[in-house]
């Protein structure tokens, strides 16, 4: 130890070898002479294209052919001609091959020397204990065990919530007592203006209530909810989850095979939400296709959906969908011009949330009516004040917009208040106390954990570092799903129904990591640190050697630590 090889061989993987042979054969023939990279327009695709380049040429290091770049985001006919005529020279994407090549054997080199070097660690007393770690799964890991670190350290605390019931000529409604001074307490996250610390006072307020005369204002603002936007990998699989209860292994199965092998969705492992600029004319013709076929079963309304978009003239131009600075290597998940023919019941429900959220997004926003009432009681209660306030919330659907496409076209009845004339006193008809504990945090779900990876840059304090990972965050969208079932594969975590609890292994590890001073490999600041420092060498502006001897370094201090 450390493993630290001169340089990286490469071998191929069984299942893609004789396509790998194939397109090898092709570079190396004689009437073959230049080549075109048209892989994915960004690092990963960078990658796999210098893979292929060097696996092609062996030991001669070089196929000696002029090699240019085609760089494509959008796949209509007019944007590939365009990505043809304007194809990029070999020499302007050496920085982001040398990034893509670093991210890679730096990946690498600290999973396998913090493996090896905590493995050795775990082993020392007889016995093989092997112990994962790496860049992305150890600070995921960290995520969960600092979640139910504070978990068990929660101490419940009671407190007490005074509800009361108010009688108008229209009616009855409810309210719920609050303190209208009150102002948040940065030390004390339980604080909140509804909540009573003390018994008495509740019932004192209970008391001093009942049967009174209650005065009432109300406050109305009209308020518009827009769709949530297109789905990336990610968001699809946090609503998968949550919704259906799939792993997000399985959203992404299903996900590729109605892609691969049914073709009614665009490519899934992509970590965009919005579509290219030019693809106004593909969505118009997606929606007529949605419009004109007789999609299968519980799909049926979704053709009624999109009819009614294209009569009312919905799909038009919107730079919240239509973006190109929001645009990856491949563009939002959305529905293709090919409809379902024989789906199986969970491809189809995925399909249908794919399918709604891309109706949706063209709709309207949806329009409510919010309305919050005070109900004040003139009544003074020690150490509740000369007066007592009661809240009630109500929000009335206005006009549906894109809540239709998911069937909610008219409003819950109980959501609408009863109605208070103006000037008119209420009688506080009964109030009773509800006797509550705190709650300690969730735990994580595939949905919020998903989230937390997601958003883990928000976690840095450096400001340089969190803005290089602000559209990154723990793994990609293609890799995320294939860390959670690692964590859970090596006894990391555990299931338990949609939880997921860090076992006893996984605190060893964190007790061991800080331990042993190595605890960079437990936050996000370390993804971070290399983000920033491999978008400088895209631009040129830091040497590939300089970083990987920086890794090097890592790799050897890794391992002395344990010693």
């Amino acid at each position: 130890l450390p493993v630290v090889p001169p340089h990286f061989e490469l071998a191929p993987i069984d299942k893609a070898k004789t396509r790998l042979n194939a397109v090898v054969k092709l570079l190396k023939r004689k009437d073959v002479t230049a080549i075109v990279n048209a892989c994915d327009a960004g690092r990963e695709g960078e990658l796999i294209f210098r893979l292929i380049e060097q696996y092609a040429a062996g030991a001669k290091g070089s196929l000696n052919k002029p090699i240019e770049r085609l760089w494509l985001q959008s796949m209509t006919p007019q944007a590939i001609r365009e990505g043809f005529e304007s194809l990029r020279s070999d020499e302007s994407m050496q920085g982001l091959a040398d990034a893509a090549r670093s991210r890679s054997e730096a990946d690498w080199l600290v999973g396998i020397n913090g493996t090896r070097a905590m493995t050795a660690f775990n082993s020392r007393d007889g016995g093989f204990f092997l112990t994962t770690v790496g860049r992305v799964q150890t600070p995921t890991l960290s995520i969960v065990v600092e979640r139910e670190e504070k978990i068990r350290k929660h101490v419940a605390r009671s407190y007490w919530e005074v509800h009361a019931t108010f009688d108008a000529d229209a009616g009855t409604y409810e309210g719920k007592w609050f303190d209208p001074s009150f102002k948040k307490d940065p030390n004390d996250a339980d604080a909140k203006a509804d909540r009573l610390w003390d018994e008495a006072a509740a019932q004192a307020i209970v008391q001093a209530c009942q049967g009174q005369p209650a005065q009432v204002s109300e406050e109305s603002n009209p308020t518009k909810q827009s769709s949530p936007l297109l789905y990336d990998l990610t968001s699809l699989q946090r609503e998968a989850n949550s919704r259906l209860g799939f792993s997000a292994k399985t959203t992404l199965s299903i996900a590729q095979a109605l892609y691969e092998k049914h073709k009614v969705l665009t490519y899934p492992r992509t970590d965009s939400r919005a579509l290219p600029e030019d693809y106004l004319a593909t969505v118009r013709k997606t929606f007529e296709s949605l419009a004109d076929h007789d999609l299968p079963g519980p799909l049926r309304e979704l053709s009624g959906q999109a009819r009614k978009a294209l009569n009312d003239g919905y799909v038009k131009p919107s730079k919240r969908v239509f973006d190109n600075a929001k645009v990856s290597d491949h563009f939002a998940i959305i529905p293709t011009l090919e409809t379902p023919k024989s789906l199986t019941e969970i491809e189809a429900k995925l399909y249908d949330l794919v399918v709604k959220r891309f109706l949706a997004v063209f709709y309207p926003s949806a329009e409510f009516l919010e309305t919050t009432r005070t109900s004040t009681v003139n009544v003074s209660v020690p150490g509740a004040g000369a007066q007592q306030h009661f809240q009630t919330k109500g929000k009335v659907l206005v006009n549906p917009g894109w809540l239709a496409v998911y069937g909610k076209e008219a409003q819950d009845d109980d959501s609408t208040l009863v109605a208070v004339a103006a000037g008119e006193t209420v009688r506080t008809e009964s109030a009773d106390v509800a006797a509550l504990k705190t709650k300690p945090p969730a735990r994580y779900t595939e949905a919020t954990l998903l989230s937390a990876m997601e958003g883990a840059g928000k976690l840095i304090e450096d400001d340089e570092l969190r803005e290089a990972m602000a559209d990154k965050g723990l793994g990609t969208p293609a890799t995320r799903a294939s860390i959670i079932e690692g964590l859970l594969m090596e006894k990391y975590m555990l299931r338990e129904g949609r939880d997921l609890i860090p076992t006893a292994k996984a605190f060893q590890l964190m007790t061991l990591l800080r331990g042993l001073d190595v605890e960079d490999l437990t936050k996000p600041e370390l993804t971070g640190n290399w983000e920033y420092q491999l978008a400088e060498m895209e631009h040129g502006r830091l040497a590939r050697d300089a970083f990987m001897a920086e890794i090097d370094r890592k790799s050897t201090r890794l391992n002395s630590s344990h010693r």
